[in-house]
Parts: structure tokens; C-alpha cells; sequence
């Protein structure tokens, strides 16, 4: 394999771009209620103890319970008991919600909500079942959305049970929001949903009305990772009450591709169990049939399949439901799909809470160093019974700011963490283009929010370094390349307003066989010590293989070329490797677009290659190549057939592609961009398919 080259651009044009308290807890009576002592070495569990007819076992004391953590018996500071009634309230007529009523019936307006904590980690909601309803607003459309609501107020008026407790937290246009802290009060609760029924999108373009064309609202459009990183906010909000918390989450699908973090995945799942939350996710799409090309989050079947190879239809149809299977599965919670009774979703996450003890015990691993707790829980004496619980969790990970001498050691060590650290968002993209028969350029570019750095500035450093770590290994595990690089970020007060609405684009690139691999790479900011990590499965498929379709490379969708050489950030480059990139042509290189969202005021470019390796001329042979863009099944814009004459390479036998889109007269909102590559002499084609946003 030869070395990487490597860049990193900071790009110089303009992107494309309530508070109601609580209800008190229950009178206890005489019982004293549980209080935990302040100490970072406390862990809860909250442990189910059943008999062998599957009914809550009552009446244990501390001295009936003995933890072990890493098979070292642990100290109980205490055990509480949690009764869950499953009595439903007493039926109410639904109202519609007035202000004037409902002040004088003391409803108060969700503003400025945040989820109440004791200040001293005490057990505050006794005997009480606690529910998030928690809607992913950036993942519905609509329909989906107000189809959520309706059966959110089914469940509030018909299902609600007498201990429940109901929170209402909202993303939506990269925003994360506390609507209503937990209480029973079912009117407050109908006039949270209320006011979410009329919505940010009252034009239905598929684009919040508010969304800012630049800074960081284009990493919120499809990047899955802002997704789950607002679900691992908002779980960590809940950390502070030491009950069993379950969260609902209502949302479209949550499809990891290509765009995605495998690291954030994993850092939202070990978020949810160290904070003792359930995930459940609940499908608002209810029933659905597949599209012929598929859903705005799939690439059509064809050709090299989007970024990692061939797919077919079926499998990126349910993939959108895989994530969030695996995040109920690991946190163990349930998942509803293909149902359009989205209440029942709610009943049964909620009854999966019954009876339970809260064990606090104070462990005897006090190091902050991220590793993973392994938890046992046991009766003694040994009865028949069934005991459940979290099997672990991963211990708190804490870092000093890094000096020059264990800044390696540090970085490394973070790099290594089982539990990755997610504090800096990054976008990633991969591409690969065929060299030789055996070899592919796979060009990698990264996108870190321009805001993450301006907290460097804030901080009144004059500059900042970004660190790179990361590794490439194959299916079988071996490492086949890595990857260590440092930008210098010059933060002067023009620089400074610039980051806030400019992201760091940093790229490198690969030469690889056809396979399997695993890309993972660590950014930190050595100014503010913040971490962010990038994991995710990648495929460089066998071109030569390819029957069916014309074979085509990945497909590079663009606004932007910049000068090769005017970058102002350069890092270690291989000449020999960077000859080797496509997407520089004439001095000028094209930068992917990596989020996928695209202004009005610059023109869609596109970049792909196909391979003629039987062509019989020099020049190859013609090709025709159409871009179209879709809002569902309705056709709203398509180029004119681009006729591709000669331009092949002698080696590769690649036919370049490039197409230019004005998009001044498309109206914003989101669209499937869907390339169609013809090849007249051999009657094959290929298709590429993938979702697009463009803003004014």
C-alpha cells in the first residue's frame, strides 16, 4: 500500500448551506425516604426480582441483596422499593386547550423547561413510573409527526396508569428541547402536544421554516450523528434520578450508512445505560410499502450502490429500522414497527416497568478511566427467584488538559476507549475510483462544525490545533493503514466570526484492494481538550466483477473547487499519492459536499467515473449520462441526456463524468438526486440514488 495523502481546507466560501414543575412525590407516611450520599463513587441499579410465576418478589432488605462489580463483592449503602401501580386514571373528556381556562385550572406554559434532579441524587419520585416522550422532529415528516401526536393524546387519555410520570423532550432544527418535566397533570401535558402540533414546516417543503441556510445546520439534515447525540444529551439529562427511566422515541427511521458514526451509535447506547434509560423506539411511518427506488434515505440498486457497493432495495428498506432495534436491544427497551396503533408502542414500554429495587452501592473502582464495569447482582440466601438487571456500565472518563510531554499517551489512550467520546461533531465521506485492475484511490473528507472551534476562541487563544488519530483495518482485523496528522488553526478576530458559519474540511486519501473495511479516526481540540470520534464500515467493491450494470465509481456531489495549493491548512502529503486523486483536475480540486446540502446560490456539481475495460478505442466509448431530482414519486426537475464523448484514461479505462446544476430556480426543500448513466453500445445502465436538501 502506498502512504496517504493528506489535506486539510478550511473552506473560504459561504456554506451551502417551558418551565412546569414536577409533581411531589407520594406521601411514604412513617417510611423514611431513601437519601444517596454525594460521592462520585456511587452507582444504582435498578434490579427486577421476580418469582418463578414471573410476579414481583416484595419485602427484601439490603441484607438480602449482594453486588459484585469486576467479581469484588461491592459495600450496599441502601435498597428502596419501587410499587408500580398499573391502575389507569379515571377516564376525562379530551379538551381543547384555552388559556384563560387553563390558567385558572393552574396549567402552566412550558418555557424554559429543564428535567428537575434532586441536588443530592435523593430518590424523588417514589413508587412512580417515569416516561419520556421524546420526538425526533428532524426525522419526520409531517404526517408522520402529527400521526405521533394523535396517538401520544390516545395514550394520555385512554392508557395513562395512575404512577406514571410524563416528560416531553423535542429535537428539531439541530435543537434539543425540555417541553414539560415530568408530572400527571394530563391537561398540561395535551397542551405540550398541542402546541407541537403547528410545527416549525408550515410550508412542507421538508425543511424547518427557520433553518439558517449556513453554520451548522447542515450537519442536522441527514447526519444521523446529530440525531443521536441530542438522544445521548438527552439521556444524560436523566442521569440525575436514580429510577428507572423509559424512553419513547417516536421518528422515522435512523438509518446508519456511509454518513454515519458507528462511534456515536455505541457512545448513545452506553450513555443510556449508565443513566439506568430504556430506548424505545416507535416507527411514526405505522404501515409502509416500499417505493420501487426506494426511500429518501436509500440509494437506488445499481451501479456501485451510493458510497459502499450493491445493495438491494429490501435490505436499505428495513435498515432504517436496524438502529433503532439495536438501540432498544441494547438498552433494553422494546421497538414498535409496522403499526399504525403507535400508542401501543408507549403501553408496552411502560409496562415493562414493574415492580423493581433501587440498589445504591458504592464501588471500589473510583478511577475515571472510561473502562467497563462488569455487574452482578445476586440474593442471599439463594432462593428461587429470577433476578435482572444491567449487566454494566462504562465508568466515567475523565481527561486533564493535555500538555506537550503526555499529549500522545493521552490521545492514544482516548483512541483505544471502548466507550467512545463524542464531544466534536464529525461528518465523514468516503469515495473510491478505480486505478488498475486491482487498486482503488479512496479519497476520505471529514467535516467538523465550524462552532465547535469558535469555544477555542472564546477561551482568548490566538490559535488552535486539531490532532488526528485514526486506523484503517480490514475484515480481518489488521491494521492497513493508519493515520496521524495536526492542523494549526489560526483564530484571529476575522477567523473567529468565520468559524462560526464555516466548517474545517479536512481530507486524506487511500490507495486499497476491492474489501471490507473499518475506517476509525479521533479529532481532538488541544485548546479546549474536546474529542470527537468517527467509526464506521466501509466497502471498496470489485468493479471487474460487475455483470449487470454499466460500472460506475462513487458518485461526488459538490458546490465548491478550490486551488489546489491554496489551502490554508497543509499537512504531510505524498506526491505520488495525490496525483492520483480525481478530483483534482486542472489545479483545481472539488471539494465533496459530504452533508449533502446545497445552496440556491451555487451549482450542483457532479463527479463520477465509469470503466470501459473492453473498450476497443483509445477515446472509449459514448455514454449518456441524466440527472433528475424527486419529492416522492413526483419527478421535479431532470437534465437534459449529457452526452460523454472520449476523455479515457489509458490506464484505468475510466470515462469521467462531470455534470453542472443550477439550482436558482429549484424551490428548497429536499429531494432524492438520482444520477442515471446509460451506456447505448452494451445496453447497460447504472443508477445512483441518494437524498439531498438545498436552502435558500
Amino acid at each position: 500500500m502506498r502512504a496517504a495523502a493528506c489535506t486539510a481546507l478550511l473552506i473560504l466560501a459561504a456554506i451551502t448551506s417551558g418551565g412546569a414543575q414536577a409533581p411531589a412525590a407520594p406521601p411514604q407516611g412513617d417510611q423514611p425516604q431513601a437519601v444517596f450520599r454525594s460521592s462520585t463513587r456511587l452507582v444504582v441499579q435498578n434490579v427486577y426480582v421476580k418469582d418463578k410465576d414471573g410476579q414481583p418478589i416484595q419485602g427484601l432488605t439490603a441484607k438480602d441483596f449482594v453486588v459484585f462489580e469486576d467479581n469484588q463483592r461491592q459495600e450496599i449503602a441502601f435498597v428502596e422499593f419501587q410499587r408500580i401501580a398499573n391502575e389507569p386514571v379515571a377516564d376525562v373528556q379530551a379538551t381543547i386547550p384555552d388559556p384563560v381556562r387553563d390558567a385558572a385550572a393552574g396549567v402552566q406554559r412550558a418555557v424554559n423547561v429543564e428535567i428537575s434532579t434532586p441536588p443530592t441524587a435523593s430518590v424523588k419520585y417514589q413508587n412512580r413510573r417515569l416516561l419520556v416522550l421524546y420526538f425526533d422532529q428532524s426525522s419526520m415528516p409531517l404526517t408522520d409527526q402529527l400521526r405521533s401526536y394523535e396517538n401520544a393524546r390516545k395514550f394520555l387519555d385512554r392508557q395513562m396508569a395512575v404512577s406514571d410520570l410524563v416528560a416531553v423532550i423535542t429535537f428539531s432544527n439541530g435543537i434539543l428541547r425540555v417541553r414539560q418535566d415530568f408530572t400527571d397533570n394530563r391537561a398540561t401535558l395535551r397542551e405540550v402536544l398541542d402546541v407541537l402540533q403547528v410545527g416549525d414546516d408550515l410550508n412542507g417543503d421538508g425543511l424547518p421554516d427557520t433553518a439558517d441556510s449556513g453554520g451548522d445546520s447542515e450537519f442536522s439534515v441527514f447526519n444521523t450523528d446529530r440525531q443521536l447525540s441530542a438522544l445521548q444529551t438527552a439521556v444524560g439529562m436523566l442521569r440525575g434520578l436514580s429510577e428507572q427511566k423509559t424512553l419513547i422515541y417516536f421518528g422515522s427511521g435512523l438509518r446508519l450508512n456511509g454518513s454515519d458514526n458507528q462511534a456515536q451509535l455505541s457512545a448513545t447506547k452506553n450513555a443510556a445505560i449508565r443513566a439506568s434509560v430504556t430506548i424505545n423506539p416507535v416507527d411514526a411511518r405505522g404501515l409502509t410499502a416500499s417505493a420501487p427506488l426506494g426511500d429518501a434515505t436509500q440509494s437506488a440498486a445499481g451501479g456501485a450502490g451510493g458510497l459502499f457497493g450493491g445493495s438491494n432495495v429490501a435490505a436499505n428498506s428495513q435498515a432504517s429500522q436496524d438502529t433503532l432495534f439495536s438501540l432498544a436491544k441494547d438498552t433494553g427497551g422494546t421497538a414498535l414497527f409496522d403499526s399504525n396503533d403507535l400508542s401501543l408502542g408507549i403501553v408496552r414500554a411502560a409496562q415493562a416497568v414493574t415492580d423493581y429495587y433501587i440498589v445504591a452501592y458504592y464501588s471500589t473502582h473510583v478511577e475515571p478511566d472510561g473502562k467497563f464495569r462488569r455487574v452482578r447482582v445476586e440474593l442471599q440466601p439463594s432462593r428461587d427467584a429470577r433476578v435482572t438487571h444491567r449487566q454494566g456500565y462504562y465508568g466515567d472518563k475523565t481527561f486533564a488538559n493535555f500538555t506537550n510531554a503526555d499529549r500522545e499517551r493521552q490521545l492514544e489512550e482516548a483512541f483505544t476507549l471502548e466507550d467512545p467520546i463524542t464531544e466534536i461533531t464529525i461528518a465523514m465521506e468516503l469515495n473510491y475510483f478505480q486505478l488498475s485492475r486491482a487498486e482503488y484511490y479512496v479519497p476520505v473528507s471529514m467535516k467538523i462544525p465550524g462552532s465547535e472551534l469558535t469555544q477555542a476562541r472564546s477561551r482568548g487563544a490566538a490559535t488552535t490545533r486539531i490532532d488526528f488519530i485514526g486506523e484503517i483495518k480490514d475484515e480481518y482485523g489488521i491494521t492497513i493503514q493508519n493515520i496521524r496528522d495536526s492542523i494549526t488553526i489560526r483564530l484571529s478576530d476575522a477567523d473567529a466570526q468565520q468559524l462560526a458559519r464555516r466548517p474545517i474540511q479536512y481530507e486524506n486519501g487511500y490507495v486499497l484492494l476491492p474489501g471490507k473495511y473499518v475506517i476509525k479516526v479521533l479529532a481532538r481540540d488541544t485548546t479546549t481538550g474536546r474529542i470527537g470520534t468517527y467509526q464506521t464500515p466501509f466497502v471498496v467493491p470489485n468493479l471487474m466483477r460487475e455483470k449487470q450494470h454499466a460500472p460506475i465509481s462513487s458518485v461526488v456531489l459538490a458546490s465548491q473547487r478550490v486551488a489546489a495549493g491554496d489551502e490554508l491548512f497543509t499537512v504531510r502529503q505524498d506526491a505520488e499519492v495525490a496525483a492520483l486523486n480525481p478530483l483534482v483536475v486542472d489545479g483545481q480540486k472539488l471539494l465533496p459536499s459530504v452533508t449533502r446540502v446545497f445552496s440556491k446560490s451555487r451549482d450542483l456539481l457532479v463527479y463520477l467515473e465509469t470503466y470501459q475495460r473492453d473498450a476497443t478505442t483509445t477515446a472509449g466509448r459514448p455514454i449518456v449520462a441524466v440527472l433528475s431530482l424527486y419529492r416522492g414519486d413526483e419527478k421535479v426537475f431532470e437534465t437534459a441526456p449529457l452526452p460523454v464523448i472520449g476523455g479515457m484514461h489509458p490506464k484505468s479505462k475510466a470515462v469521467p463524468v462531470k455534470v453542472s446544476v443550477p439550482l436558482a430556480s429549484i424551490a428548497p426543500g429536499r429531494y432524492d438526486c438520482q444520477i442515471t448513466v446509460l451506456d447505448p453500445e452494451t445496453q447497460k445502465a447504472a443508477f445512483w440514488r441518494v437524498p439531498v436538501a438545498i436552502v435558500p
